[in-house]
């Protein structure tokens, strides 16, 4: 039987994004996402729910990310779903679902730049 694990998610940054090199000189780059759904209850009054989703970022995409991104930023992420498990301070085992991502699409406007660009 075949499966498919794939996410596909248009959002902000809540936040810029964490960046660190690790052992090997691997990049990695972290930050949270909010999707944001709006709808029209029977009233016609408008209802907001905002989503948020941990993304993770490897090497060139984190690199990237690093560089270009800060919160606010609106992208295209494109990657699969992975949970991950670790002890707690107090020996309480935690579980984290974080998107890890293998495109990044970034879709802010282009600003202009001082040298007339």
């Amino acid at each position: 039987m075949r499966s498919l694990n794939k996410v596909t998610l248009i959002g902000n940054l809540g936040n810029s994004p964490e960046f660190q090199t690790l052992e090997g000189n691997a990049s990695v780059a972290k930050f949270l996402l909010a999707t944001t759904e709006s709808f029209k209850d029977k009233n016609g009054q408008t209802h907001s729910t905002t989503e948020w989703h941990s993304v993770v970022l490897w090497r060139s995409l984190a690199e990237l990310a690093h560089k270009y991104l800060t919160k606010g930023s609106l992208v295209y992420i494109e990657g699969k779903l992975k949970t991950r498990n670790y002890e707690d301070k107090v020996g309480t085992k935690r579980y984290v679902t974080e998107v890890v991502a293998d495109q990044l699409i970034m879709l802010d406007k282009k600003t202009s730049t001082n040298d007339g660009e």
